[in-house]
């Protein structure tokens, strides 16, 4: 019998979710495992269906024991009240672990990263009462990772509206974000916070952010402490991937992926062709001879790229330097794998080896890209976890749900429609007769098109301008209405606009595009309380309430 997840309730029902499946909101492989399709492209990852529990025992992992040591060690020293009860859970091998990730922005991220965070809390709560095997939740920081556009920004609502605040210019393209500081940039950063916010809610914000985020702090530590800052203990075990212990304990399988470079690139090949003769567009773009590992010299990260038919020696991509025999790059793993880093699609294999992993909470973008992943697995011979799209959310305070009620909205028309249209929809008047006059004349039109070719077939013709012209003309004379209903309902256009304007930053979905820092200064720490009623539900997008004096 296949276990379930139980119902919950909450505010985000009915007018505040949308349905993700419709209109192509979600890619082609989510869609299709949603719909319960195409499982198999997986495998040997097992993807869930929605209100389903993994059916699976936690796979054994050899190195748990010295990696919860080390991860320890690594949350005591973020400030983590629960550091040691949580080591000392990961260290039972008979723990469900629960995983999730991401890179550590500016800030915390978007609001999607603390989202992500707490379903996979909310998962390992879910495993554990429900089936009573332990089980705990541990979020992979994507240290190693080299995007500073994409980690060193911060979109915030400033007093003009949707800012973008960052760090500057990349000092260093393609060093892993784990090993920067923030730099003087910071500096302007914070500013632009302080002059944005104001009030006790953004002072005691603000302290927080800057007990984290300092000019000489590294990525990877600032993120870590703010997070433990704003959950305390709820949250899961944080795990760096640049840390010298993970490190260590990835060498087995660093070596493998050299070792078996031949069976990982067929493997990889075969998982590329599976997904595209089912007519999904491939996540990440296939590239024979390119292995799924990187190599920092210096203070850049490069592709490894196997060179010759035999794949005996190799290449840093994009460097002009003469091959080097495979033997060496195995003996830099051995004395050094620090410098030896998994790209996309052998990361999850890598981090479910080492954590005995039971399931994994995914992002829209990586479940996608999981199907072309799952071909390392099978040339590692590793067993793979079940997968689960994470629930997408947004919040709300309570005036705004208000005015959604008091406006007669849902989250679904807020989505699609601009204010204009939402008013010249209701008006009912102009716009409606416009519609059905428009509708006669054109139906009368296309009778009067059959007779006159009855008489005379050069009359087609003529008749077709004319028709185009009336077409235009209604067409001119509909946009009119619309303007006409959107300055009759002034008031009502402006509190729509703001309205789609909190669903939609920027044009974007709220999640992706606001940073973690809004939500503290604008709302205080409570609003990870709303977030936290987040359902594990991935086939719509929820509205959560925002409580709080000022919601």
């Amino acid at each position: 019998m296949i276990a379930t997840v139980p119902a919950s309730s909450s505010s985000a029902i009915g007018r505040l979710e949308l349905d993700l499946q419709r209109d192509g909101r979600l890619p082609s492989i989510p869609r299709a495992l949603l719909a319960g399709h195409d499982a198999d492209l997986l495998a040997p990852l097992d993807p869930l269906r929605p209100g389903s529990l993994p059916a699976r025992d936690a796979p054994a992992a050899s190195s748990r024991a010295a990696l919860a040591r080390a991860l320890t060690v690594a949350n005591q020293s973020y400030g983590h009240p629960e550091a040691e009860r949580l080591g000392a859970k990961l260290a039972d091998p008979a723990t469900r672990v629960v995983v999730t990730g991401q890179q550590p922005g500016l800030y915390g991220g978007p609001l999607l990263t603390l989202s992500k965070l707490l379903a996979a809390v909310r998962w390992a709560e879910t495993i554990e009462t429900t089936t009573g095997a332990p089980a705990m939740a541990v979020f992979w920081m994507a240290t190693e990772d080299h995007d500073w556009r994409e980690m060193a920004r911060a979109t915030v609502v400033g007093r003009d509206g949707v800012e973008t605040l960052d760090l500057g210019d990349d000092p260093s393209p393609l060093l892993p974000i784990g090993m920067r500081t923030f730099g003087d940039g910071l500096r302007d950063a914070r500013a632009r916070l302080e002059a944005h916010y104001g009030g006790p809610r953004a002072e005691a914000g603000l302290a927080l952010l800057d007990a984290a985020y300092r000019p000489d702090a590294r990525f990877g530590e600032a993120f870590a402490r703010l997070l433990i800052g704003l959950l305390g203990g709820r949250a899961p075990l944080l795990l760096d991937a640049m840390n010298t212990e993970v490190k260590r304990l990835q060498r087995p399988w660093l070596r493998r992926l050299v070792e078996d470079r031949h069976a990982v690139n067929d493997a990889l090949q075969r998982a590329h062709a599976r997904v595209e003769e089912r007519g999904h567009p491939l996540q990440v773009t296939p590239q024979p001879g390119l292995s799924p590992l990187f190599l920092l010299r210096g203070t850049r990260r490069q592709r490894i790229a196997w060179v010759g038919d035999d794949f005996t020696h190799f290449q840093l991509r994009g460097d002009d330097a003469p091959p080097e025999p495979v033997e060496k790059l195995l003996e830099t793993i051995d004395d050094n794998p620090a410098v030896v880093s998994p790209g996309v699609l052998a990361r999850p294999a890598i981090q479910d080896a080492l954590l005995g992993t039971t399931l994994q909470v995914l992002g829209p973008s990586e479940l996608s890209y999981m199907a072309q992943a799952g071909g390392v697995y099978e040339a590692l011979d590793l067993e793979g976890p079940s997968v689960t799209l994470r629930p997408q959310a947004m919040l709300l305070t309570a005036r705004e749900v208000t005015q959604m009620a008091d406006h007669d909205v849902d989250l679904e028309t807020l989505w699609t429609q601009e204010p204009e249209a939402i008013l010249a929809a209701r008006q009912g008047g102009g716009a409606a007769i416009a519609e059905n006059a428009r509708g006669d004349v054109l139906a009368r039109l296309d009778r009067l098109a059959e007779e006159a070719a009855a008489l005379d077939p050069n009359l087609g013709g003529p008749l077709g301008k004319t028709r185009g012209q009336i077409e235009k003309a209604f067409a001119q004379f509909e946009r009119k209405v619309v303007d006409a209903a959107a300055r009759r309902h002034e008031v009502a256009h402006g509190r729509l606009q703001r309205l789609r304007d909190v669903v939609l930053p920027g044009g974007a979905p709220q999640e992706r595009t606001l940073s973690l820092a809004h939500y503290l200064l604008r709302h205080g720490p409570g609003f990870v309380d709303a977030l936290a009623r987040l359902r594990l539900d991935p086939r719509r997008l929820q509205a959560l309430e925002l409580g709080g004096a000022d919601a």
